[in-house]
């Protein structure tokens, strides 16, 4: 997920979005945990998505 698609979205799909990454991240987590999976990089780039969607939306705030 690239910062220029973030960018082009409203604050609602921007929710959305974070809404969404937060319960693959919760879902991924608790998969690792009961060694459901060994996908750890996984977690990574769900936390870097999440950051940038963050980003974005307090860069919407301001403006």
């Amino acid at each position: 997920m690239k910062a220029l698609d973030l960018r082009k979205k409203n604050k609602e799909d921007l929710n959305k979005e974070l809404i969404e990454l937060r319960k693959a991240q919760f879902s991924t987590r608790m998969q690792i945990s009961t060694q459901q999976s060994n996908k750890n990089d996984q977690l990574g780039k769900i936390r870097k998505d999440i950051a940038r969607v963050m980003t974005v939306l307090a860069e919407k705030g301001d403006s």
